[in-house]
């Protein structure tokens, strides 16, 4: 169509996406606060690598939690994180991915939290993890906004960005929130509808509590946290933030569904058209920018491409191919 679909690089940042605008605050917060050693989970292992690299730069010991399927799916960025000086921690109970890292991590956080801090990887967990991360995110929206403005003059008609977690979007939609601008968040749909094969939790999810905090969430028969899948590793949680449970309630940001297929197709068509190899995160943002722009007949969307995709590339070739 005509409409115009722009890019906040975060992609380009160093380490390779938003994480670590985050890390770098949490690892001032750290020296701060005068611990020896941060402690984290990771997903896709964008927060463990931007982690390292704060815990290097800062002179602080650094553990991993990472679960196995994920660190099988993201070599590239568990041979980054341990040549940055991180241990890295294989997790092998239960579906060995995100939410499993997250248990760990916070096992291993109560055990030495008089000389550890624990670093969240998103605007997840207790108070003040959930304000925290966001509040360190907000640079992106802040930014976003400032470079639209300068570059068209306009704001841009809608925003969109991934959500999982929702860091990069907590970050991103908070530049926005009181401006005349469409907001969606875009939750990865997986395989389908049906629970275990997808990890959209604000879409088919329902109140309850994990990891410390109340927001809209995944469950299983026995109101325990569901099974959830993601091509993307750094989707795959059966909950998101609390502030975009609010968001959601209140109606002001709309939050909706990309599937494995779309998101791959756009994968590919970014990297073609663009020379951009987004992450497959990201990716699921560019899928549905390019869906929504099919149905405005003018104006701009602004995604929020929030990694680059490197620490993909072998995963998609092994499983998809080159189309």
């Amino acid at each position: 169509g005509t409409t115009q679909i722009y890019l906040k690089r975060e992609d380009l940042n160093h380490t390779g996406a938003h994480k670590l605008n985050h890390c770098m605050g949490e690892g001032l917060l750290a020296k701060y606060m005068g611990k020896k050693k941060i402690i984290a989970e990771t997903g896709a292992g964008q927060h463990g690598v931007a982690l390292a690299t704060a815990a290097a730069y800062f002179g602080l010991e650094c553990d991993i939690y990472m679960g196995e399927v994920d660190i099988a799916k993201q070599a590239p960025n568990v041979s980054r994180m341990r040549i940055l000086g991180a241990r890295v921690v294989p997790v092998t109970h239960g579906l060995k991915t995100l939410k499993e890292a997250v248990d760990a991590a916070f096992e291993a956080y109560m055990k030495e939290y008089k000389d550890a801090i624990y670093c969240i990887g998103s605007v997840v967990g207790p108070h003040p993890f959930p304000m925290m991360v966001r509040d360190f995110q907000t640079v992106v929206g802040i930014e976003a906004r400032e470079q639209f403005m300068e570059m068209t003059g306009l704001l841009p008609d809608a925003i969109c960005a991934c959500v999982g977690g929702g860091s990069n979007a907590a970050g991103m939609f908070a530049g926005f929130l009181n401006d005349p601008v469409n907001i969606y968040g875009v939750e990865p749909l997986g395989r389908g509808p049906k629970l275990g094969d997808h990890a959209a939790s604000l879409t088919y999810g329902s109140e309850g509590v994990m990891h410390g905090f109340n927001s809209i969430m995944l469950k299983d028969e026995k109101g325990d946290p569901a099974p959830v899948y993601s091509v993307a590793s750094g989707l795959d949680y059966p909950s998101s933030g609390p502030e975009h449970a609010f968001l959601k309630e209140i109606g002001r940001v709309k939050y909706d569904t990309v599937d494995d297929e779309e998101t791959i197709d756009a994968f590919f068509k970014l990297s073609r058209m663009e020379g951009i190899i987004p992450a497959i995160e990201s990716s699921h943002a560019v899928a549905y920018a390019m869906r929504l722009a099919k149905e405005l007949d003018h104006g701009s969307i602004l995604v929020n491409l929030s990694g680059r995709g490197d620490k993909d590339m072998d995963y998609i070739i092994e499983k998809y191919g080159i189309r």
